[in-house]
């Protein structure tokens, strides 16, 4: 019998559904964590991590024949044009191995590191975003990666093999489910040796044309059943399954992104990921990594807006001279150079800490992904700028009237999803936050806590005592103010001072923070939104003061072209850049309107500045005179395209 289950959470029990799916434990070092804590511990990422020989050779080798298949194979003007893939394009991709990029290669994949992983994903990204799209999210959150990490030898050995030569998808977001696990509503009710599955899944990113996907579903808590949100992988082709629409969007038009609606599907128990109950935590634990990806496709973006920059810029001339010259243009060139080298540095090093696995880097990947899609969006917005009308035509206008098709625009459709994709940027501040305070909560956590007993709390404020006793004096002085301190940077030396002060001083805040608003921080959401960027920003100072050592002595192996001294110039420029944004956030830290800008909303809310809204017409709500859109596909065989 089919089961719908209508799940009404209050704030608490959804915060604590998110705190019990998060790995409370830190059993390695993690950079990030101490970056926030006001340690600046350099050593973690310094040298470089670099990849032994065999990783690099079977890396290199790859990249040199997907280089070769993109450039020959791929035409991006017809996936954009037609809003899909072509078959064969999916087929020579598949005989590359680029299905199985990230599964081992005892299970018939190419076993790359996540480097060279995201190195693949910067090329086949730079020539189309969606196909960038549908191979992470195959390999980055689909089902290779949790059942690699989390999966028997059995499950192993039956999905990976297929893994390699067949898509996946990952299955979470629901239509009234987004951020907030605790409401989830599909389920997994256990019957005989199967659960019997039922729930629909929004936003499925490559489900219209997956044969295996990994889904997230609700076991009813039973006797002998721990249940709770569990994984499931399910193939496709079993009965009940209905891809009822092949979504549109803005921007990535190939992608094969739908409604997925299972109806008494039936799974068996051997396909129950983990435990039961332990799915959310599957999931984060995949993402740790998986987020990656999306570094890897901003890296890519920003390289090739640098290149039409500088094209353009020195190409077209106004008044005399090229628009390069004048000074505001002069300027975005340099902050797209900048920031494109920046975002590869980012990638880079936290991909190498990955493969490393020496350190935790879930702060490390999470910052990545959150700075990087926020500042890639802002480079395409500057190229297009930069371009003019040239930049918001389509690059098929542009060739159909004989010019370059340059996609800026496409660049600037297709990279808006990144700040949305796999935690939105307010989301990715609230999770990054709550890493970045657990020492805080760990030692302080009871003296806040609502149901927590007298005794408990004194008990709390005598732990909390003993801690800020040893912590706030590490908080005075550091390296940071030693002139001779990281001399072997050379003129970067300067900077990796400037991190290690505003570390501390991040640090501090966030101690008078916690002691002006206690249990109440977790609402200021301004406040933990700054002080999440500026950690961001100093991660990627020091990634590119890292990076930049590394090309300048040519020890990196990193790039292309040996950039030699000019590493060093172009990450001073940046690191500059990267200060005047800090000292900004610092002062918006307790200088800002987020009391009044709260207040405002909730009167918004309310309806008292309905009246603003009047003079207009609302293009959602059709007129009398249109007549209702006809239905979509409603199976998945009127939807699904014969992959091979």
């Amino acid at each position: 019998m089919s089961q719908q289950t209508h799940t009404h959470v209050d704030e608490r029990t959804a915060r604590k559904v998110a705190e019990e799916a998060r790995e409370s434990e830190w059993r390695l070092p993690s950079f990030g964590k101490q970056l926030f804590l006001g340690d600046f511990r350099l050593d973690l990422i310094h040298p470089h991590p670099r990849p032994d020989a065999e990783q690099r050779r079977k890396g290199e080798d790859f990249l040199a024949r997907l280089t070769e298949f993109c450039a020959t194979r791929i035409d991006p003007a017809l996936i954009e044009r037609e809003a899909r893939i072509p078959d064969e394009v999916i087929a020579g991709l598949r005989d590359l191995g680029a299905l199985g990029m990230k599964v081992p290669e005892k299970y018939g994949g190419l076993g790359l590191s996540q480097y060279y992983y995201g190195r693949a994903l910067m090329v086949v990204g730079s020539v189309s975003g969606a196909l960038g799209a549908l191979l992470s999210a195959h390999q980055s959150i689909g089902v290779p990666q949790p059942v690699k990490l989390f999966g028997t030898r059995e499950q192993k050995d039956e999905w990976l093999p297929r893994c390699a030569r067949q898509i996946s998808a990952f299955l979470l977001t629901e239509p009234d489910v987004g951020s907030d696990p605790a409401r989830l509503r599909a389920t997994a009710v256990p019957d005989g040796d199967d659960y019997l599955l039922n729930g629909v899944k929004l936003w499925t990113t490559n489900g219209v044309v997956a044969d295996l996907v990994v889904v997230m579903a609700r076991v009813p808590k039973s006797a002998g059943h721990r249940g709770g949100i569990s994984a499931f992988v399910v193939d496709m082709s079993t009965p009940g399954i209905t891809v009822e629409n092949r979504n549109a969007f803005m921007g990535l038009r190939g992608i094969e992104n739908g409604v997925t609606r299972f109806h008494d599907v039936r799974v068996p128990k051997a396909n129950l990921i983990g435990t039961e109950g332990a799915g959310l935590k599957i999931a984060l634990t995949t993402l740790n990594t998986g987020r990656l990806s999306l570094p890897a496709v901003c890296a890519a973006s920003g390289k090739w807006a640098a290149r039409i920059a500088r094209e353009w810029s020195r190409e077209r001339v106004q008044w005399g001279r090229p628009v390069g010259e004048h000074e505001a243009v002069s300027r975005k060139v340099a902050f797209i150079a900048a920031t494109a080298y920046a975002m590869e540095a980012m990638h880079d090093l936290s991909s190498r800490l990955a493969d490393d696995e020496r350190n935790d880097i879930r702060i490390e990947a999470a910052l990545a992904k959150l700075w990087s899609s926020e500042m890639a969006c802002r480079v395409a917005d500057d190229l297009m700028q930069l371009r003019g009308g040239r930049g918001y035509e389509t690059a098929e206008s542009l060739a159909a009237r004989g010019e370059r098709g340059v996609p800026v625009e496409q660049l600037v459709r297709d990279l808006r999803i990144n700040r949305i994709f796999e935690g939105s940027t307010e989301i990715m501040h609230l999770l990054i936050a709550r890493e970045a305070v657990d020492a805080h909560l760990s030692a302080a956590g009871g003296v806040i806590d609502p149901d927590a007993s007298p005794a408990r709390r004194a008990r709390a404020a005598a732990k909390a005592g003993g801690f800020y006793a040893r912590w706030l004096p590490t908080l005075v002085t550091g390296a940071g103010q030693r002139p001779n301190s990281y001399a072997e940077f050379g003129v970067l030396a300067r900077h990796l001072r400037y991190v290690e002060r505003a570390s501390r001083k991040l640090a501090r805040s966030v101690f008078y923070a916690a002691g002006r608003w206690q249990g109440g921080l977790e609402r200021k959401q301004g406040f933990l939104g700054r002080m999440v960027d500026i950690g961001a920003e100093l991660f990627a100072m020091s990634a590119v003061c890292v990076r930049a050592h590394a090309d300048a002595s040519g020890e990196s192996g990193l790039s292309d072209g040996a950039p030699g001294k000019s590493a060093l110039l172009l990450a001073d420029a940046f690191c500059k850049q990267a200060r005047v944004r800090v000292d900004e956030l610092f002062d918006g830290l307790w200088r800002n309107t987020d009391a009044m800008d709260a207040k405002l909303a909730r009167a918004v809310l309310a309806g008292d500045f309905a009246w603003l809204e009047q003079g207009v017409l609302d293009p959602s709500i059709p007129g009398p005179w249109i007549a209702p859109s006809e239905p979509g596909p409603s199976t998945k065989e009127t939807v699904h395209r014969t992959i091979g």
